[in-house]
Order: C-alpha cells, then structure tokens, then sequence
C-alpha cells in the first residue's frame, strides 16, 4: 500500500505538470480592443504596428501565460461612429484595453463611453490637451485613460515655437510668418500658444486663420498670406487638406517655404502620391529612421518588411503600447484595471521615439534637455521624395534648402 501510495502521487504530481503548460495554453486570451480611423494610413499603421507588438509577445509566451489577440472597430473621423466602435469593442466584444484613436473630436466623445466601460484607453493619435484634463479634475471616474503619443498639443506648440525662433528667424533669417490651420478642435487650443510665443520670440505675426478641412481652393487664402507681407507660411494640416494644399502651393508657385504640423505629410508615400509636389515642405515628424533609441531603427526595418512602407507617427504609440500594457499586467499579475493602472502609472519605457513616462494627468511627457522623451522633429521632403531632418540641430541630417522656385 505504502508503494501504490507513492506511485498515486508520482502520478498526480506528473499529470499536474503536464496539465499546466496546457491549461496555460487553453487560457483566455488577453484582447486588445483598437478603435482607429481604417480609412485613413494612421489607423492602418496602428493596426499594423499593434500586430507586431502581438506577434512578438505571442511567440514568446504571451502575458501571464495568455495570449493576446486584436480586436479592431473603425471609429473613422466621425465622433459618433467613435462612440459606436467603443461601445462595440466594450460591451460586445469585452476587451481588456483600448489602444488607438486619431481626432480629438472623436476622442474627446469617446471618453464617458471609456470611463463608464472602466475599460484602460491607451491614445497613440489625438493631441488635445482637454483629453487628460479629466484625469486630474475627476480621477476616479477617468484615470482609464492614458495618452502614450503623440505629446500634446500645447507642447507641440511650445516645440514648434522653437522651430521659429531658433530656425526660421535664427538660422533662416525670416522674422515675419503667417500661421494658417485648420478648423479643428486641437488646432483651436495650438494655434494661440504659437502665436503668442512667436511673437514673445520676436517674431512678427503678420496674420492667423483658420480653414474649413474640406476647402478644395486655396487661392483665396493663398492671396491673404501673401498680401499681409509674410515670408514664411507655418501650417497646421491634419486632414484630406494636405494633399490638396501641398499640390496648390507648389503648381501655384507660391513665393514663400512652408512648414509645421502635416499628419499627413507624415505618410510615407505623401510625397509620391501627390506627385513629388511636397518636395521643399518642412513637416513635423515623432520619429524617423534614425538611432533615437536602440527599438527605433529595427521598427521602422521591421514595420517597412511587413508592410513595404513607412510608419507614421501613430504607429510609434501604438507598437509601444502594447509593451507598455503588458509590463504593466505582468507587474500586476493580474489585467484588474485597477490593478494595472497603478503599474501603468510606474512607466518608465524605452520606446520607439523616447522614453514615455506619464505625468500627473497620465499625458506623456516630452523630452526636454534633461529627459530624453519623444523626440519632435521636423524633416523636409527632397528630390526623389527623400526624408531628412534639418530641425532641430542636434539630430540633422541634412542642411535646409529652399523650393527650386524661391530664391533665398
């Protein structure tokens, strides 16, 4: 008896070990919900760069011994289609994070959908300032949400003050700009900042304006930039505006450089789409092919692999996201959303465009002198719609020329 006793527990304990590796294997997966603009390259490239990060972690075990799996919506550009892929990602499909998003507009309609779901959002898009706001005016009911990129729109003003004060006026030369920009919600909070901090700058603002996103001539406006005695043209573009802007500046010949904030400038194939007319354009970029950190060269090869083309910039979050959340579950051991947000809070990750840590509002910060987080470029298109980066100094790569058609 005392031998069929040892036997009966040899045996359990053997089928307990094997059963293990099985019952980890038949575990539910962890889901990961990404609600994005599929119509647009920034929502393709989110779901893209996500796959990867899935793909990755999947081949090395999972998270807690689960798998994970992508479950995508498409919120488009429209606030109530963006509600409708949350409640759908939410409610129907039960994902335990959300990574995504692109308009502020549809973003900020989201957020009491999110926070009732008390599901964690994880933004790579949208740049309003308003979107965190909450975090801190109401934490307990909106501390779900969580922007890893881009860094907001305030600092993206302060950035691109910079820019005009130590490039356009220092290094160009050129102290008089107009700053043109579309309708837009988070346009609405940048483009005041930047015309205050050009002008605390030294920098002679000669006019400011806003456009609809679906203006198809923009010779009107055209003839105001140039009529109010500017030399240098700042835009803030996100939308289908951009290529139809870009192609009117360049077959109009218009007698003066451009540059700022152009999502869709940030598309790798923008140039070639429209015909190489962006050629001579400066457009804000997070990260380009460059060693930035050691994850940023071996995405772009590996994103450039798998897809042919380059990422933009909603990739970078979204492929960092998805680390980010999984730390923060292997932390936790456990994807109780109170749980992870507490680790979430903790995050110090080396990612594809710096280090993303989140303040009190759990915003990204940005990189600074002393903090090396996501890093703000700005690149000019060039012959044989090439990318390099003039701005800021530091990480040029080629020095700035002007458009074949303006003299310096």
């Amino acid at each position: 008896m005392k031998n069929f006793s040892i036997l009966l527990s040899t045996v359990c304990v053997a089928a307990g070990l094997a059963a293990a590796p099985a019952m980890a294997q038949t575990a539910k997966p962890i889901r990961i919900g990404v609600p994005a603009a599929m119509q647009l390259q920034v929502g393709r490239d989110t779901q893209e760069a996500i796959k990867m990060a899935i793909d990755d972690l999947n081949a090395k075990g999972g998270v807690l011994g689960r798998k994970l799996e992508m479950v995508v919506a498409d919120e488009t550009e429209n606030p109530e289609t963006g509600i409708s892929a949350i409640k759908k990602l939410t409610s129907d499909e039960k994902v335990d994070v959300l990574i995504g998003g692109y308009t502020s507009g549809v973003t900020l309609a989201q957020l009491p959908h999110i926070s009732a779901a008390k599901t964690i959002y994880l933004g790579v898009g949208a740049a309003s300032p308003a979107i965190t706001a909450k975090v801190k005016t109401d934490y307990d009911n909106y501390k779900y949400i969580f922007r890893v990129g881009p860094i907001h729109s305030g600092h993206q003003a302060r950035e691109l003050t910079n820019y005009i004060s130590t490039f356009v006026k220092g290094e160009l030369g050129i102290s008089k700009i107009a700053i043109v920009g579309e309708n837009a919600t988070w346009v609405q909070g940048l483009a005041p900042l930047l015309q205050k901090g050009a002008v605390a700058a030294g920098v002679d603002v000669r006019m400011m304006e806003y456009f609809d996103s679906q203006t198809s001539d923009f010779s009107p406006l055209f003839s105001k930039v140039k009529d109010s005695g500017a030399q240098y043209l700042i835009v803030i573009l996100s939308h289908a505006s951009s290529d139809v802007f870009a192609k009117q500046w360049h077959d109009s010949r218009f007698p003066m450089p451009y540059g700022g904030i152009d999502v869709k400038s940030m598309d790798g194939d923008f140039c070639e789409r429209i015909g190489g007319k962006s050629i001579g354009e400066m457009a804000v970029n997070f990260a380009v092919r460059a060693p930035i950190t050691p994850k940023t060269i071996p995405f772009f090869d590996e994103f450039r692999k798998r897809t042919t083309r380059a990422p933009v910039y909603t990739a970078f979050g979204a492929n960092d996201s998805v680390y980010i959340y999984a730390e923060a579950v292997q932390r936790a051991k456990s994807t109780d959303p109170a749980a992870v947000i507490k680790e979430l809070e903790k995050t110090s990750y080396t990612g594809i465009p710096g280090i993303i840590e989140f303040d009190e509002m759990h915003d990204v910060k940005p990189g600074t002198a002393t903090f090396k987080g996501p890093a703000y470029l700005l690149a000019q298109w060039r012959d044989k719609c090439a990318r390099e980066v003039v701005y800021p100094k530091s990480m040029r790569t080629a020095e700035f020329i002007y458009p074949a058609w303006i003299k310096k």
